[in-house]
């Protein structure tokens, strides 16, 4: 591991993705004297989780540490501002990861210099234990600290390594992004529901179940979605009809792919 008591993971930001990554460290068993939260004003919840674990909370750089792992949770239109703050904090060998959007490796290598950096782009089911978080490590981050991002990324879900950091756009654009998608799906779904007839409490309950179902089977069968679906489709039955539609030309297929590409390119923006 790439922290430890005296060289502790300082995690900026309690938000919502930080606040959901302390809390799946500590239910990992990851020593609470290892750690150290800096942020100005945690939550309630947050700050209760910091007291019940005994975990040190400041809320600006402690000036009395020198950081193993120093994590950024901090909204990307923040981060160029905010960063110089925890200069302090970062040694020869600290490790720094970064769950931005659209903030380049590049930006952390200008403010702490010639050290290890890691861009992760984790998504909101990390809340629950069911993230998918996608990593680029610079030329700088050696196997050691690689197997510690693997470790940290564990806790909330699965991970994935890419080679080429321009990739994360994309990344962005499908996982990232791609809760807000399914949620939107729900929405779409409990509406039709409600144009079909059904009462709106009902259509809703329908639709969230239906799609929370689905990603549980999804989640737990070996089988790929496709095989998946081809399992639920008779021949000539009401899914198959379905299908016909959404999967048409002008079906759902063209409009995920513009609704990615749209994704994409504001992320490229963002990065500048």
């Amino acid at each position: 591991m790439s922290f430890s008591k005296t060289r502790p993971l300082v995690l900026v930001g309690a938000g919502k993705m930080g606040g959901a990554m302390l809390a799946g460290w500590v239910a990992a068993g990851t020593d609470p004297a290892s750690l150290v939260v800096v942020d100005p004003a945690p939550s309630d919840e947050m700050r209760a989780l910091l007291s019940e674990h005994g975990i040190r909370h400041a809320e600006r750089a402690p000036d009395d540490l020198s950081a193993g792992v120093l994590l950024l949770a901090l909204k990307p239109q923040m981060m160029a501002d905010a960063a110089p703050g925890f200069v302090s904090l970062v040694a020869q060998d600290t490790l720094v990861i970064s769950v931005a959007a659209g903030t380049p490796a590049a930006l952390f290598e200008r403010i702490f210099g010639d050290v290890a950096v890691v861009r992760v782009m984790p998504n909101t089911p990390s809340q629950v234990g069911r993230g998918m978080s996608v990593a680029f490590a610079n030329a700088r981050t050696d196997a050691v600290q690689k197997a510690t991002v693997d470790t940290l990324l564990a806790a909330i879900g699965t991970s994935a390594w890419i080679e080429t950091e321009d990739q994360m756009d994309a990344v962005t654009a499908v996982s990232g992004s791609g809760p807000a998608y399914v949620f939107y799906l729900v929405e779409a779904l409990a509406a039709a529901a409600e144009k079909a007839g059904l009462p709106g409490d009902l259509a809703m309950t329908l639709a969230r179940q239906t799609v929370c179902g689905a990603g549980e089977l999804l989640y737990r069968s070996d089988l790929a979605a496709a095989d998946l679906r081809r399992n639920v489709t008779s021949p000539n039955g009401t899914t198959a009809a379905a299908l016909d539609v959404l999967m048409a030309d002008d079906g759902l297929q063209p409009v995920l792919d513009r609704a990615v590409a749209a994704a994409r390119r504001r992320s490229q923006d963002l990065a500048g």
